[in-house]
Formats: C-alpha cells, sequence, structure tokens
C-alpha cells in the first residue's frame, strides 16, 4: 500500500515537472500555441477591450453626473432666492393695499429701530 502511494506522488511530481517543462525551455509561447489558441487569444483581447471602454464609459458619465448635479444645486439655489425675493415682495405690497384700504395713517419707517439698554 505504501508502494502505491509513493508511485502516485511520483507521478503527480513527474506530470507538475512536465506541465511546467515548456514554461521553462521557451517553447510555452510558441507558435503552434498560437494556432491552437488564436480563437481564445482573440476573445480574451476582445474582453480586456470591453473592459476598458466600458471603465472609459463609466468614468465619462460619472463625470456628467456630477457636473449636472452642481447645475442643479445652482439651480435649486436660485429657485429658493427668487421664491424668497418674490414672496418678500408680495407680503410686502399686500401689506401695503391692505393699509390703504383700511385708511390707516401707516407709513414705513425710514430709520431702523432703537436699541435701549436699561442698566
Amino acid at each position: 500500500m505504501a508502494k502505491g502511494n509513493h508511485n502516485k506522488d511520483k507521478n503527480a511530481s513527474m506530470s507538475m515537472s512536465a506541465m511546467l517543462q515548456p514554461l521553462f525551455v521557451g517553447k510555452l509561447l510558441s507558435v503552434e500555441f498560437f494556432k491552437k489558441n488564436y480563437i481564445y487569444i482573440i476573445f480574451a483581447v476582445g474582453m480586456l477591450l470591453m473592459y476598458i471602454s466600458n471603465k472609459y464609459t463609466c468614468q465619462k458619465y460619472q463625470g456628467e453626473v456630477i457636473t449636472l448635479k452642481k447645475e442643479l444645486n445652482k439651480a435649486t439655489t436660485n429657485w429658493v432666492n427668487s421664491s424668497a425675493k418674490y414672496n418678500s415682495m408680495i407680503r410686502e405690497s399686500q401689506m401695503k393695499a391692505i393699509v390703504d384700504t383700511m385708511h390707516i395713517d401707516l407709513t414705513a419707517p425710514e430709520q431702523p429701530p432703537y436699541n435701549l439698554d436699561m442698566k
């Protein structure tokens, strides 16, 4: 039984060295290798080119998304500012209209209010 295991280990190590021998000798990447595996090589190169193309496209779209987000933030800020300005103008004009219709003698002060300190 020990001899059977020894032969299996020896065969496994020989098959491993037989597989690596062309690599060390320089016959692994020969013309025959490329003739046998040209379809796989073309497929691998095609996949690599597709990967590079996909990465470039994704980076381009990410840049576009970032610029659109910045533009959206600017537009939102402008909208909020315009809305606030419009609302303040409406409130002021409505108050003036109410004061005028009720015939109350009120005017907007020209000077800001004073702060009185009580010490």
